[in-house]
């Protein structure tokens, strides 16, 4: 391990990031895998973003929310893939002590933003949905970009918090990470000092951050589902499922990662189940919301469509 002395203390300069257990043979297969879902990740949220934005069609709020979300997975999964994808070609997997703070930072912004665009695309489908004639005039222009910019604030602050509490510890001897990305509660596990502040921030800030916007989404699902009782048109309960049904995927896919992992963790979870259940929302969700949006959604897919026949006519 590189240490550097100062001072009398011993300052941890690289961490080990222990990775994927994959065994040596079968490392090039998933490097190449790996390498084709970050891709297929970058091209899908990116198609996205740019559909949103050439398509006047999709400049509403609804939209707005969704062209977010996507640069949240673009940057989310671009934050852990890179550097999963070098140690898996390196003999020796390390990260820098700053670049590990670094990824971690950004690990949690782009993590809790995700989180709170979730929550506020619930709302806005529980305000189109149950006040019709009132939506443009709720969700208006200010009202949405004033939404977003708050959540950048509100994830920026709370992953500064936890990375500043984080770089005052000092680490013991053991560097080893046992994952394949700088995740909080396993650098918090090498720390040779007391954790209690780090760990009650986290057990403080995981009610607002976490819990109350997965409830609020549940509220305004259960809201939906009771404004669609009251309705007895067949077509207009589909037209409903439809437009909820690839934000419900969605959630369901984040959610029920982030809950089998961190909130209800199993005696039986050894550290390569928990590696494969962080694959999940770290690499997989991002990669699959794109396909979600796009196969569900006929407004995506009629963009998607009428830009490419603009392009053959101007050819």
């Amino acid at each position: 391990m590189i240490r550097i002395i100062m001072k009398n203390q011993t300052v941890t300069s690289h961490f080990i990031l222990w990775g994927l257990p994959i065994p040596p043979e079968h490392q090039p297969l998933f490097y190449t895998l790996f390498l084709a879902m970050y891709l297929t990740t970058l091209m899908g949220n990116l198609i996205i973003i740019i559909l949103i934005l050439l398509d006047s069609h999709l400049h509403t709020p609804m939209y707005f929310f969704l062209s977010n979300l996507s640069f949240s997975d673009f940057c989310f999964s671009s934050v852990t893939m890179p550097k999963m994808l070098e140690n898996m070609q390196s003999q020796v997997p390390s990260i820098p002590y700053v670049g590990c703070l670094t990824q971690m930072y950004f690990f949690i912004v782009f993590g809790n933003m995700e989180n709170f665009l979730l929550m506020i695309m619930a709302y806005d489908r529980y305000v189109a949905i149950c006040f019709p004639l009132h939506y443009t005039s709720i969700m208006s222009p200010k009202l949405c970009v004033g939404l977003v910019v708050l959540c950048w604030v509100i994830t920026m602050l709370h992953s500064m918090l936890h990375t500043l509490l984080l770089a005052r510890l000092p680490f013991c001897e053991d560097n080893v990470i046992p994952h394949f990305f700088c995740e909080i509660s396993a650098l918090l596990k090498l720390a040779c000092s007391d954790i209690f502040i780090n760990e009650l921030m986290i057990f403080v800030l995981v009610g607002p951050i976490v819990v109350i916007p997965f409830l609020l989404i549940i509220v305004s699902y259960v809201k939906i589902v009771c404004a669609i009782l009251k309705v007895s048109s067949a077509r207009v309960i589909h037209k409903v499922f439809s437009t909820c049904g690839s934000h419900l995927s969605v959630v369901s896919l984040f959610y029920g990662t982030i809950i089998g992992l961190y909130l209800c963790p199993s005696a039986n979870y050894s550290t390569v189940n928990e590696t494969v259940m962080a694959l999940m929302y770290t690499v997989v969700t991002p990669m699959l919301n794109p396909f979600i949006y796009s196969l569900r959604n006929s407004d995506i897919k009629e963009a998607l469509i009428s830009i490419l026949c603009k392009k053959k006519i101007s050819l």
